[in-house]
């Protein structure tokens, strides 16, 4: 690995600090940067290697950490969701959490002197924020209904589990994949609806049959940045259900890491690579790294659905039990919140409660006697779980408001803007309104049905926040990204032109004023 990166032309600077020290080394740190404050410890360190932990400098709070944590499959125990909670609730006005469009959870307004007892903590309910920034391998996402939904085909929960342990160590932190190129996702589907949005992860796993027996298609280099959106393509592999999933991750890791582009940071996502072998040679080297040979891909896969959000009382597979989905406005959750959650699924479901991609909540395994009961719970009066349309789907980043990469504000606005326009209209069906804020395209826009990234325009010769639209992202079967079709908005300018792209596109009519 080490030869491999010696041999790269020239270094930039993220590879040169990287060169220096591994990431995963400030681990054994964590009590020295407590004792010294963040504002005296190495710059380095503060603001990239910390992120190998999990821990984010954030220069919009300085003094006030972010903590992302790792949630294969976007599960977690009503134990688990109590600690978050306690954690945030700690410092008040500044905590909060988020969902994330990964299935997992970031932690907001974190102090540095209370990492090493935070992660201590972690470590007692089986938590871990080990690789979850920068150059690493991110949260693992699989069907948020695993294990539960009788039309499913294949239970993901084991085997996103198993490629998390291998690239971790078991939480621990692997060496051996902390130093990647760049970031890098991996998704495993096993329904038929697409939960995962296969096409924006370098590496997904989506069901098909091959000769009569159950497994995966593989498809490689899907990835959003500032220079480029690309959908992942066929790798012509496919793969049984079983350990071959965890040692073929593996294998195009280790490529990628020994292979991937690095001079130019901006051209180091997994399909620049692809491209520059070209995708036979590049499935060529990977079959080697592999070991043995790899079957052709099924002709065919299964993700034959429409797409689901899963809000709503459903039931399970499982006699006599069900799942119910709430809706948690723009992911943001706040202490009573997740305790409430906690306590919900440990009294009425099996203390399990899951995550899904557009930053919503589940709780499962509830009985048909206790169904009611949970419905008229006070805290489905907020989490709705039968939310108004445009509610239902929007999808936002954290904004200017915690991230410096930001260049607008998001979270509120968006919400701001949906309740004015479902005020003003009528609308027919859900209409997936993805906001992100910035060109790194954390909410995902290309995949939405109308995506809003942030910029800065100009207004009456002033700066101002704005916004690039685009649209025709489709999910589930079929799925598509979609393109920028107007840009430089004025965010202040913005919710005529929403209003009517609904109603040009999407059948949205205006409500019928009372006089």
């Amino acid at each position: 690995m080490v030869e491999a990166i010696e041999k790269t032309k020239t270094l930039n600077k993220f590879e040169k600090f990287k060169a220096e020290k591994d990431g995963l080394t400030v681990k054994e740190e964590l009590e020295k940067f407590a004792e010294l404050g963040w504002e005296a410890i190495d710059k380095t360190d503060l603001e990239h290697r910390l992120k190998w932990v999990g821990v984010f400098y954030r220069p919009v709070t300085p003094g006030k950490f972010m903590v992302r944590m790792r949630m294969p499959n976007g599960i977690l125990t009503s134990s688990q969701m109590r600690v978050l909670a306690e954690i945030v609730q700690r410092y008040g006005d500044d905590g909060n959490a988020d969902i994330t469009t990964r299935q997992n959870i970031q932690l907001r307004g974190i102090r540095l002197e209370d990492v090493p007892d935070i992660f201590r903590r972690f470590e007692q309910v089986g938590l871990t924020s080990v690789q979850s920034g920068m150059d690493n391998v991110r949260n693992i996402t699989g069907s948020p209904m695993a294990g539960l939904d009788a039309n499913e085909l294949i239970d993901t929960r084991k085997l996103v589990r198993e490629v998390q342990d291998m690239i971790t160590n078991t939480g621990n932190g692997n060496a051996q994949f902390t130093n990647l190129p760049r970031k890098f996702n991996i998704a495993i589907e096993g329904g038929r609806d697409n939960s995962v949005h296969a096409e924006i992860n370098d590496i997904a796993f989506v069901p098909a049959y091959k000769d009569g027996q159950l497994g995966f298609n593989v498809v490689v280099g899907g990835f959003f940045s500032a220079k480029r959106c690309d959908a992942a393509i066929p790798l012509n592999a496919w793969v049984p259900p079983n350990d071959d999933v965890v040692d073929l991750c593996r294998a195009i890791l280790e490529v990628y890491r020994d292979r991937g582009l690095r001079a130019n940071r901006q051209k180091s996502r997994l399909m620049w690579l692809i491209d520059e072998l070209g995708i036979e040679q590049f499935r060529a080297i990977i079959e080697e790294q592999f070991g043995r040979p790899l079957a052709t891909a099924a002709e065919d896969d299964e993700i034959d659905w429409d797409k689901r959000d899963h809000i709503g009382v459903y039931p399970q597979k499982q006699p006599e039990l069900n799942y119910v989905g709430l809706h948690i406005p723009i992911g943001r959750l706040y202490a009573e919140d997740m305790f409430e959650l906690a306590r919900m699924a440990e009294v009425y479901g099996s203390s399990e409660i899951r995550l899904t991609v557009e930053q919503n909540a589940i709780i499962s395994n509830i009985p048909d006697s206790r169904l009611d009961a949970f419905l008229a719970e006070p805290l489905l009066e907020r989490f709705s779980i039968n939310p108004d349309p445009l509610t239902r789907a929007l999808v936002s980043c954290t904004g200017s408001q915690f991230c410096n990469f930001a260049l607008i504000e998001t979270k509120n606005r968006a919400l701001a803007i949906i309740k004015s326009l479902e005020a003003e209209l009528e609308m027919p069906r859900p209409v997936r309104i993805h906001w992100t804020g910035c060109p790194n395209s954390c909410g995902q826009p290309q995949v939405a049905d109308i995506g809003l990234m942030g910029t800065k325009t100009r207004k009456d010769g002033k700066a101002v926040e704005g916004v690039d639209i685009y649209m025709g992202g489709k999910v589930g079967k079929d799925a598509q990204l979609g393109t920028c079709v107007q840009k430089g908005i004025a965010c202040d300018d913005l919710l005529p032109v929403l209003r009517n792209l609904l109603i040009e596109h999407f059948e949205a009519k205006p409500k019928t004023v009372c006089v």
